[in-house]
């Protein structure tokens, strides 16, 4: 069982700390009650916060925490909810947090924060050097602060070595899920979305993106045409033209590449868009040819093709598998749309 802590953040929002702790509590456990399987409860969940007192969130109201955060250790995960919109005091009042996400890191637990705790994140120097997102409102003044991470405003969820972020107050359902996918698998991860009646995990803040596939190398140039390449998915582009932007020949950045992530520059660009067109079929109600222009396949016969090869099911199976409930009288779902 995955031990996971969420931290209760005096003057946050409290749905960022009991949503995502609910999500951890059901998965394995809610749809299978439902559905009259055996439970199967994925994580231990505790709750903690300075010195174990209750908080005051941002409502009229106080939560009180399971324990302190100087008896959790180093958990599996620890989660961070939102901590309030003022910096400096987001920051003093959450001193002795930033030197416990310092600890835990450095003794092994993974890390995850959404929207404004994200700065105890980057306060802590665990998102040095790594991608990183918060609320679209508030990374101007934290890309000022901590000029170390590599924001990226436009996602609503990034990974990089064990470190994932989540921008908004309501990503951090969003977040919950990509981690309960990331912990579990991709089954548990939908059966928790279905039970709990919420989206499997949005992609970005403004327009297309898609979640990170989270590969993990040292090769800087290679991390950088994978970051042109997760923008521009859904464009028509030629590998060589970004070969040569990156000073490479098409051959050296074929084998780089390859060397970095372990597979091709086109099977990655696919898994890509396949992955992107898993998300549109588990909560879009639109057909699969529109699905596969959303993604960048204008022939719907290639794109049927490509997807099957790789997530071993057709779109239209994958949908009936792991498809949001169709409403009635939508016809939705019926040969005619797939």
């Amino acid at each position: 069982m995955i031990d996971v802590a969420v931290i209760f953040i005096e003057g946050g929002h409290a749905s960022t700390a009991i949503g995502p702790l609910e999500v951890f509590r059901d998965a394995g456990s809610l749809w299978n009650q439902l559905t009259g399987e055996p439970v199967d409860p994925r994580f231990r969940v505790r709750s903690a916060s300075i010195g174990g007192h209750p908080v005051r969130t941002d409502g009229p109201f106080a939560i009180a925490p399971d324990a302190s955060l100087d008896a959790l250790g180093a958990p599996d995960l620890v989660f961070v909810p939102s901590a309030g919109v003022d910096l400096d005091t987001l920051l003093e009042r959450n001193a002795p947090v930033v030197a416990y996400l310092r600890e835990a890191r450095a003794g092994g637990s993974q890390i995850a924060g959404v929207c404004s705790g994200v700065a105890l994140l980057a306060a802590s120097g665990v998102l040095d050097g790594r991608r990183a997102t918060s609320h679209w409102g508030l990374v101007d003044r934290y890309r000022e602060r901590f000029p170390r991470v590599d924001w990226c405003p436009d996602a609503l969820v990034t990974e990089a070595d064990g470190i994932y972020c989540g921008a908004g107050v309501h990503a951090a359902l969003d977040l919950a899920l990509y981690l309960v996918e990331r912990f579990c698998d991709h089954t548990v991860a939908v059966q928790a979305s279905k039970a709990l009646l919420i989206d499997m995990p949005r992609e970005c803040q403004t327009g297309f993106a898609v979640l990170p596939m989270g590969t993990r190398h040292g090769d800087a140039q290679i991390q950088r045409a994978e970051d042109w390449i997760h923008r521009h998915c859904r464009e028509d582009f030629r590998f060589e033209s970004l070969a040569r932007e990156l000073g490479m020949s098409p051959r050296n950045f074929i084998r780089r590449f390859k060397s970095a992530t372990g597979i091709s520059p086109v099977d990655y660009l696919q898994r890509l868009r396949v992955r992107a067109a898993k998300r549109l079929l588990e909560g879009e109600h639109v057909t699969v040819q529109e699905v596969g222009t959303a993604v960048g396949y204008e022939d719907v016969a290639f794109f049927r093709s490509l997807f099957k090869r790789h997530a071993g099911l057709t779109p239209a199976d994958y949908r009936r598998r792991f498809g949001a409930a169709f409403p009635p009288g939508s016809g939705a779902g019926t040969g005619a749309r797939v």
